[in-house]
C-alpha cells in the first residue's frame, strides 16, 4: 500500500492492489474459462513474478533476500486485488460446492489485449506459461510443487538466522 513519506505519497511498487489485480487478471485471462480458489491465486501471484525459480521463463522481478517471505503477506493483498478487479468486471467470483472461486470477468479479454508495455506483455506471456505449467494440477500435485519450494525456503530462513547469530 501507499505510505505517507514527508507529506507525499510513495507508491509501494508492484505490491499494491492494482498491481496484484493486474497479475490476477493476467492469470485468469490465460486460464479462461477455468477458475481458481484464493489459495491458488495467492501462490500464482508469487510464482508469476518468480517464474525463473520454477524452471520457467526468466523472472519478471529480481531476486531479493528472503523473497520467499513475500508469499506470507500476499493473501490479504490478493483478496483486495480481486475485489478491486471485480468492480470493473475484470474478475468474476463464483460459488461452487468446493467453495469460492475466481475466473476472468467479461472485460478481462479486451482489457488484457489493450496492455502494450514491454513489462505487461512479459507478464501476460508468463501468465500463459504458468497456467500451462501448473493450472491443471490437482490440489495434491500443486501442493507437492509448492512443498518443494517450501523446503528451499526453510533452508533460506535457516541460513538467514545463522548469519544473524541465532542458533
Amino acid at each position: 500500500m501507499d505510505e505517507i513519506v514527508a507529506g507525499k505519497r510513495k507508491p509501494a511498487t508492484f505490491n499494491g492492489p492494482l498491481e496484484a489485480g493486474l497479475r490476477a487478471v493476467a492469470v485468469l485471462g490465460a486460464a479462461h474459462p477455468r477458475s481458481f480458489d484464493l489459495q491458488r491465486l495467492v501462490a500464482f501471484d508469487y510464482l508469476l513474478v518468480h517464474t525463473g525459480d520454477i524452471d520457467g521463463p526468466s523472472s519478471l522481478h529480481p531476486p531479493a533476500p528472503l523473497q520467499s517471505a513475500e508469499l506470507l503477506v500476499r493473501r490479504k493483498l490478493v483478496q483486495q486485488a480481486l475485489l478491486l478487479m471485480m468492480t470493473r468486471d475484470l474478475v468474476a467470483r463464483e460459488f461452487v460446492p468446493e467453495g469460492i472461486r475466481y475466473r476472468a470477468g467479461e472485460n478481462a479479454a479486451p482489457f488484457l489485449s489493450s496492455l502494450e508495455s514491454d513489462y505487461l506483455k512479459a507478464l501476460k506471456e508468463r501468465a500463459t506459461w504458468l497456467v500451462k505449467a501448473l493450472g491443471d494440477h490437482t490440489e495434491q500435485a500443486f501442493r507437492a510443487v509448492m512443498r518443494r519450494f517450501f523446503d528451499h525456503w526453510v533452508e533460506e530462513f535457516q541460513a538467514a538466522e545463522r548469519s544473524l547469530g541465532a542458533e
